[in-house]
């Protein structure tokens, strides 16, 4: 799971996913669960829009939008099916969340060693996400909010090097997980396209397009 990452600054986002000048946006520098993040959907006319939101989806029937329990990273086989995530996994609520770079824990020395995950070709990377506008009935509050999705990553040769092992699991049934990274060429498919259309692009990036080392 992922837990921090460093966004791109807006204007590298406008760029890369050619969505003109927004209004100066405010987020982290570093981005951990709660705080406040990037994250592009569709916007209502068309095209993007570049939205800032907590970092931790809020489902629409949360009586508050302070959560006792982590959302900021959802497993991609339980999203149709999971209270907190399914009504937006339903309703097609899916983002782009630009990543300069992102961070996994590696155990293999015994001790808890941070590697950064940058693209090789120096972009950033586009990561999948679910997103939800949470409303307060009482007061008419909103709060933006996303969540990335994982995958299994048992068998991707870098990413299955990160997080702790499970010593009562075999190594080939850790469950290892990975963020999902969505290529510029699929942008349209993944925020338009049915949940069967999508399903193909749910899988651990390509290793030739990770540079990472350790923190």
């Amino acid at each position: 799971m992922c837990t921090r990452y460093i966004p791109p600054r807006q204007a590298e986002i406008e760029e890369m996913w050619h969505i003109g000048r927004h209004n100066q946006q405010k987020w982290t520098r570093e981005v951990f669960p709660r705080a406040q993040g990037p994250f592009l959907r569709l916007a209502p006319a068309g095209g993007l829009d570049l939205v800032v939101g907590t970092w931790g989806l809020i489902p629409s029937w949360s009586k508050t939008p302070l959560l006792t329990y982590s959302t900021c990273n959802c497993r991609s086989e339980e999203a149709a099916d999971k209270p907190t995530f399914r009504d937006a996994w339903r309703s097609g609520q899916r983002c782009i969340i630009p990543a300069q770079s992102f961070d996994e824990p590696c155990w293999e020395t015994g001790k808890n060693v941070w590697w950064r995950f940058r693209r090789l070709d120096g972009q950033p990377w586009g990561l999948a996400g679910l997103w939800n506008t949470w409303i307060d009935r009482a007061t008419g509050e909103v709060v933006e909010s996303y969540t990335m999705l994982t995958v299994n990553a048992d068998d991707h040769p870098i990413m299955s090097r990160m997080h702790k092992p499970d010593p009562k699991l075999a190594p080939d049934q850790q469950d290892k997980r990975s963020v999902v990274a969505i290529e510029l060429g699929d942008v349209e498919r993944w925020l338009l396209g049915s949940a069967a259309d999508v399903d193909e692009l749910l899988v651990a990036p390509d290793r030739n397009a990770i540079s990472s080392q350790p923190v």
